[in-house]
C-alpha cells in the first residue's frame, strides 16, 4: 500500500455504494471527492458544513453527489438513508471534533460522538448490504501520560477532555457492536486513530493552521495560544489514503479489521510554534507569529502515535513531511483567497498525491446527483 495510486482505488471503488457520515466536514469533503474521482457512487449524511466559508461549498461538491442533509442524532432519518442507498461500505466521520467546543457544550458532544456512533452501528447492523465499516476517530482516545514513546493500538483508551472522552467511547462501543453483532463475518469492521491533520479547505476555529490562514489573509500577526504543545501533524491526504486501504482490504479479506494509529513519522512530530515557523516560511510576506498563551482549558502537551502496525500490515509510509504538507495548504489556500476554482484545485492536489491524471472535465468521473 505504500504507493497505492489512482489506478487502484479506481479499480476497487468505482461502481461500488459508498456512504460517508460526515461528508461536509474537512476530511469528510476530501473524501468523498477521492471517491467520487475514482468513480465510486458516493452518498453522504451530515448537517451543513459546519464552518462558513466550507470546502463542500467552495469547490462545490453538493453537485457531484448524493447529499443528505442529516443529523447522526436521529435514528429514523439515518436508517431511512441506509434503506434507500444500500451501501456496501461505510466511512464514519461525523463529529462535534473540536476540544475546546466540547468544554463549552459537552451534552452536545456526547450525543453525536457517542449516540450519533450507535445510531451509524445499529444502520450497519440492519443493512445486509454493508460488508466493511470504518470508524474514524482520533489520536486522543488514548489515556495520555506525557509520555515519551507513541501510544500503540493496545495502550489503554480514556480521553480526558469531553471531545477526547466521547471518542474513547465511540471506539468502545464500535468494539462491542463487532463483537456483539457482527462475528459472523457478514461485515468487516475497524476503527482508525489519526493525529492532527491539515489541509486546503480547513475553516475551524480554534485549528492553528486555519487561524494561521486568516491571518495572513487579513496581514496581520498569527496568534498562538500554545507554542510548546507537540502534536503529530500530518497532510489530510494521509489518513485519508489509509482509511480507503482499510475498508478496500477489510472488504476483500476480513483479517484486515482491527485497530489502527495513522500518524506522521517522529521527525513530523512538532510543536505548534515550530508548526507556526513553517507557515511563516512558507507563506512568505513577512508574516510573524506572537505567543498568547492563554492558559485555556486542558489540552495535552505531548502527543504522539505508535503507527508500526499500519506499516507492517499495509506497508504505509508518509508521503508529505510536515513542511510539505504546510507547503500545499499555503498553496490551496492562496489560491482560495486569488478566487481560483477550488474543485480544480483539490482535484490536482488529490491527483499528485495518488498519481492520477489531472482532469480538466469536471464532468468526468461524476455522478448525476439523486
Amino acid at each position: 500500500m505504500a504507493d497505492i495510486t489512482f489506478d487502484e482505488l479506481k479499480k476497487f471503488y468505482s461502481g461500488k455504494r459508498v456512504l460517508v457520515t460526515g461528508h461536509t466536514g474537512f476530511k469528510g469533503s476530501w473524501l468523498c471527492r477521492i471517491l467520487t474521482l475514482a468513480g465510486a457512487k458516493v452518498t453522504g449524511y451530515a448537517l451543513n458544513p459546519p464552518t462558513d466559508p466550507s470546502l463542500f461549498y467552495a469547490a462545490d461538491f453538493e453537485s457531484t453527489m448524493d447529499s443528505v442533509i442529516g443529523d447522526v442524532r436521529n435514528l429514523e432519518t439515518l436508517k431511512q438513508t441506509f434503506d434507500r442507498v444500500q451501501p456496501e461500505l461505510v466511512f464514519h466521520l461525523a463529529a462535534q471534533p473540536i476540544v475546546r467546543d466540547s468544554y463549552k457544550n459537552p451534552v452536545y458532544t456526547y450525543e453525536t460522538n457517542v449516540m450519533g456512533t450507535v445510531h451509524v452501528l445499529e444502520c450497519v447492523r440492519l443493512t445486509d448490504s454493508v460488508k466493511s465499516f470504518l470508524n474514524v476517530t482520533t489520536d486522543k482516545v488514548y489515556e495520555n501520560r506525557e509520555w515519551e514513546y507513541g501510544y500503540r493500538e493496545c495502550d489503554p483508551l480514556d480521553g480526558y477532555d469531553p471531545y477526547s472522552n466521547s471518542k474513547s467511547c465511540s471506539e468502545l462501543v464500535t468494539h462491542s457492536y463487532q463483537k456483539s453483532f457482527f462475528e459472523d463475518g457478514r461485515c468487516a469492521i475497524s476503527t482508525s486513530r489519526a493525529g492532527n491533520v491539515i489541509g486546503g479547505g480547513d475553516f475551524a476555529n480554534d485549528r492553528i493552521i486555519p487561524d494561521c490562514i486568516r491571518a495572513a489573509g487579513k496581514k496581520a500577526d498569527i496568534v498562538v495560544r500554545n507554542p510548546y504543545s507537540t502534536r503529530p501533524y500530518q497532510h489530510v491526504l494521509e489518513p485519508l489514503a489509509v482509511y480507503l486501504t482499510i475498508a478496500m482490504k477489510q472488504y476483500e479479506d476480513r483479517s484486515f479489521s482491527g485497530y489502527y494509529n495513522v500518524g506522521p513519522d517522529d521527525c513530523d512530530c512538532v510543536t505548534t510554534g515550530e508548526l507556526t515557523d513553517f507557515f511563516c516560511q512558507a507563506w512568505g510576506d513577512g508574516l510573524k507569529w506572537v505567543n498568547r498563551f492563554d492558559g485555556g482549558p486542558h489540552e495535552a502537551n505531548f502527543l504522539k502515535l505508535d503507527c508500526s502496525r499500519v506499516k507492517r500490515t499495509f506497508g504505509w509510509t508518509p508521503r508529505y513531511h510536515v513542511q510539505e504538507a504546510v507547503a500545499k495548504t499555503v498553496e490551496w489556500a492562496k489560491a482560495y483567497l486569488a478566487g481560483a476554482d477550488m474543485r480544480e484545485v483539490t482535484d490536482r492536489q488529490i491527483m499528485e498525491f495518488f498519481g492520477g491524471p489531472v482532469q480538466d472535465d469536471h464532468d468526468e468521473n461524476e455522478q448525476e446527483r439523486n
